[in-house]
């Protein structure tokens, strides 16, 4: 049944409710294209369920019980699937004990996960911190692993809406202001730029400014030899950029038509629980769109393997994609099928076909 659900037109979530190793255990293989969740804290909260995952006594059975889900996650991933890990941290006896990173490392070194970022969300207000004795806790991890070396990825929905460049007085001004006169100057009064580079350097930075001006590329940077300097490392023997510059006496920096990729530190604020019936998590759409439009192909499919109210099948049904969330908490279900409007036909659907097993 499950399997009629992946191969059919129809997108709207399906939750089953249940233990997430448990239920992983029926999907079949290389079923899932991406998979997005946020687990349980291990020592902060009072779950609605009381074995729920998060209340073990010693934070090591913690980390065994994510591994085991995990192991199950990587399984169910499509060669080419993604899976996007957000997990928390927790103090003990004052110690920062640097779960996430315990996890993802683990996860590397003996499930075989490649991690492709470590992305910082910064929640911008967080929480209150009545402590003395430290800085205020405002970020969580945001991990990218992947299955193989060559996985599923739409660079294009990675990138910021792009500035446009203009003319202005009959100059081509790029989106951050850069015309050329200034680099057209210092070409000019260079003492280290022979007359020959100086040539290409004029001739390169035209044909740039070009490109600027037509739409082909959004902004650019001019590296100058005994101006600017060099990008990553002055060395000729572990940087391209620097044996160019030693060579030819100049380089560029392009940046996209279409906006800069996205970097790794995202600023956004947590879920609003206000009015909310249930108390949930501060786990936000706007984490989940980016790793959804990147690397879950328009007719793929979802997995969230703790779903709770559903944020992560929110967001991929309004992209137009499948989704499966698990659950083992049913009041967390209703309310998320509430939220995304399932229909009653729905309702409930996969988890009668695990209870007819």
């Amino acid at each position: 049944m499950i399997s009629d659900y992946f191969t059919s037109n129809d997108i709207e979530p399906r939750f089953i409710c249940g233990n997430s190793l448990e239920v992983l255990k029926e999907f079949p293989d290389n079923c899932i294209d991406m998979a997005m969740t946020s687990p349980p804290y291990w020592g902060k909260r009072e779950y609605v369920i009381a074995e729920s995952i998060g209340l073990e006594k010693d934070y090591n059975e913690y980390i065994e019980k994510m591994l085991s889900i995990f192991e199950q996650v990587q399984r169910v991933l499509k060669i080419n699937g993604s899976f996007w890990l957000n997990i928390g941290d927790s103090y003990l006896n004052k110690n920062l004990l640097g779960l996430p990173w315990r996890v993802a490392i683990r996860m590397c070194d003996e499930q075989g996960w490649i991690l492709r970022n470590s992305v910082v969300w910064n929640k911008v207000k967080g929480a209150p911190d009545n402590s003395l004795d430290k800085l205020r806790n405002v970020h969580e991890m945001l991990f990218h692993f992947v299955k193989s070396k060559k996985y599923y990825y739409d660079v294009s929905a990675a990138r910021k809406e792009p500035l446009k460049a203009k003319v202005q007085n009959g100059a081509v001004v790029s989106a951050t202001g850069v015309t050329g006169v200034r680099y057209k100057r210092q070409i000019e009064l260079s003492t280290v730029l022979t007359d020959e580079q100086k040539q290409s350097a004029f001739f390169e930075l035209t044909a740039v400014l070009d490109s600027v001006r037509n739409g082909e590329i959004e902004d650019f940077r001019m590296i100058i030899k005994g101006q600017q300097r060099t990008t990553h490392s002055n060395s000729t023997k572990v940087s391209g950029r620097a044996k160019e510059l030693e060579t030819k006496g100049f380089y560029f920096l392009k940046y996209h038509p279409d906006g800069a990729k996205l970097g790794d530190v995202w600023d956004i604020i947590p879920e609003d629980t206000q009015g909310r019936k249930l108390h949930f998590a501060p786990y936000p759409a706007d984490l989940c769109r980016t790793p959804i439009l990147t690397t879950c192909p328009a007719n793929g499919v979802v997995l969230d393997p703790f779903s709770g109210t559903g944020t992560t099948m929110a967001v991929a049904y309004e992209s137009g994609r499948k989704s499966v969330g698990i659950e083992i908490a049913q009041e967390y279900i209703d309310y998320a099928e509430e939220r995304i409007g399932i229909n009653e036909q729905n309702q409930g659907f996969l988890w009668s076909v695990y209870q007819a097993k």
